[in-house]
């Protein structure tokens, strides 16, 4: 559910500094390459088919999103609309041997996600020339960390249990999870069974998957949860993130850590509800986001404002007050979840929330679990932590950095 003011938005967060003014130029100069090329080819070819001209006032096809870069692409890069979440075993194994098939599988999924961007070898991924929108991330859990004594940060563990929670071991966990985002199912689809082909070349065993999806949304629009309210009002800004959401200089410094949370929605009684309990609940109106404290979706909420009576006009039971990061020193978390429908009965939200310390989603859940308003209409079950590893630059392989 929404966590306050942390959520994730359309247009996320920037890549490492200068990496976003460097793809920006690559862009423009593919663009331009791309426009000088199809000039000289009907130059060339003028005495053979004729070249299909762009259909005018058609947009221009948007240009791939980059795979190498400091950050990986599935924490840089707005959104997009479909996700697949892929987690992965490794056979238990000496240390020397467990950490040689996961050199092994960091290669070949740098290889194929870098594939999968452009050029690709598979003609799946070229269809009509249309680049893919498409981006990943790749991340390790604590007990292949503890197991093969990499080099994560010191801390790094399985979270607690808590109260309320309902988990499916075969749902959660995993000593690896590939998270994979595209515009449309077919790149998904197609890109989920190329890097569960490299993780089976590796011995990796497949744990569980998760697909989940975004509503229509316009650029620049917080999307809406299937309980109608808006999630994701706002981000950390790059210098918040540096402090909350990446590692401390260092080798994690492009690196986070992601909690996941798949959490099943009792939309049809939350629904049921009269429309002004719902916003209590939440504590902003549905219908614009706003706080109830406040007349648009990015106003601060305040905590302390009362009615005449002494009553809190943002209720002390509401998701809004126990997520605020007022209540943790300021910390704030990078959302970037996904709506997920695998059955009438079945519906709900995939949280994924990026931090560097998970202790501070702990403290938040504790403070939910004990009094959130929503909680009759939520049920947790399953859960994971994961550390996201660095983006790999150019002529680099995911996960250089571990064996040290």
């Amino acid at each position: 559910m929404p966590t306050e003011p942390e959520n994730a938005s359309p247009s996320d967060l920037p890549a490492a500094p200068g990496v976003g003014r460097r793809r920006a130029l690559l862009a423009a100069g593919a663009v331009l390459a791309a426009g000088v090329g199809a000039a000289v080819g009907e130059l060339v070819d003028h005495d053979r088919a004729p070249v299909r001209a762009a259909t005018p006032g058609a947009p221009p096809p948007a240009a791939p999103i980059p795979f190498h870069g400091a950050r990986q692409s599935g924490l840089t890069a707005p959104q997009l609309p479909a996700t697949r979440l892929l987690a992965f075993d490794l056979p238990q194994a000496t240390a020397a041997d467990g950490r040689e098939a996961l050199r092994t599988l960091l290669t070949a999924w740098t290889r194929t996600l870098a594939a999968a961007v452009g050029p690709s070898p598979d003609p799946r991924l070229r269809a009509d020339g249309a680049a893919s929108r498409f981006t990943s991330l790749v991340g390790l859990g604590p007990g292949l960390a503890a197991r093969l004594a990499l080099a994560v940060p010191a801390g790094f563990a399985e979270l607690p249990p808590f109260p309320g929670d309902r988990l499916d071991p075969a749902r959660g966990g995993g000593d690896l999870l590939l998270q994979l985002s595209a515009a449309d199912p077919w790149t998904l689809a197609v890109v989920a069974e190329l890097a569960t082909t490299a993780a089976h070349g590796a011995g990796a065993a497949p744990r569980w998957a998760q697909s989940g999806f975004l509503p229509p949304t316009a650029p620049g629009v917080t999307p809406r949860n299937l309980f109608g309210f808006k999630d994701g009002t706002a981000n950390p800004d790059e210098d918040a993130a540096r402090q909350w959401v990446w590692g401390p200089p260092g080798p994690h410094q492009d690196a986070t850590v992601l909690v996941y949370r798949r959490i099943r929605m009792d939309t049809a009684a939350f629904a049921a509800l009269p429309g002004e309990q719902q916003d209590l609940a939440m504590g902003r109106r549905a219908g614009d986001g706003a706080p109830l404290t406040g007349t648009a979706e990015r106003d601060e909420p305040d905590l302390y404002a009362k009615h005449p009576d002494g009553a809190y006009v943002i209720p002390a039971t509401s998701h809004v007050r126990l997520t605020g990061p007022r209540l943790d020193g300021g910390a704030r978390m990078l959302r970037r979840g996904y709506s997920y429908d695998d059955a009438p009965g079945d519906r709900g939200l995939l949280f994924c929330a990026f931090m560097r310390d998970p202790g501070q989603f702990t403290r938040v859940q504790n403070r939910l679990a004990e009094r959130d308003a929503l909680n009759p209409f939520l049920e947790h079950t399953a859960s994971a932590v994961v550390y996201v590893l660095p983006g790999a630059p150019e002529g680099s392989t995911l996960g250089d950095h571990l064996w040290a």
